[in-house]
């Protein structure tokens, strides 16, 4: 469902829009192993295989896998 911003060309599309943006935020990531280190010594952003770029700093043990990430991870694998 799409609908107008208000007198404006810009349509925002309700049906792709992310239920709730920090979604991202309540998950784990895969991240390249070769990039974690350097973040933790540095505080240096990583990037996620589902393109979130944030500096960890959770214990991702404590939350669920992120289902893009391990969608692509699982296809890597593949």
């Amino acid at each position: 469902m799409s609908e107008s911003t208000g007198g404006t060309d810009t349509l925002i599309d309700r049906d792709l829009a992310p239920a709730d943006p920090g979604d991202h935020d309540r998950f784990s990531h895969y991240v390249k192993k070769d990039e974690v280190m350097p973040s933790a010594i540095n505080g240096t952003p990583v990037r996620a295989l589902c393109g979130k770029i944030w500096v960890p700093n959770r214990d991702p043990e404590k939350f669920p896998m992120c289902p893009e990430c391990k969608e692509i991870y699982d296809a890597l694998m593949a």
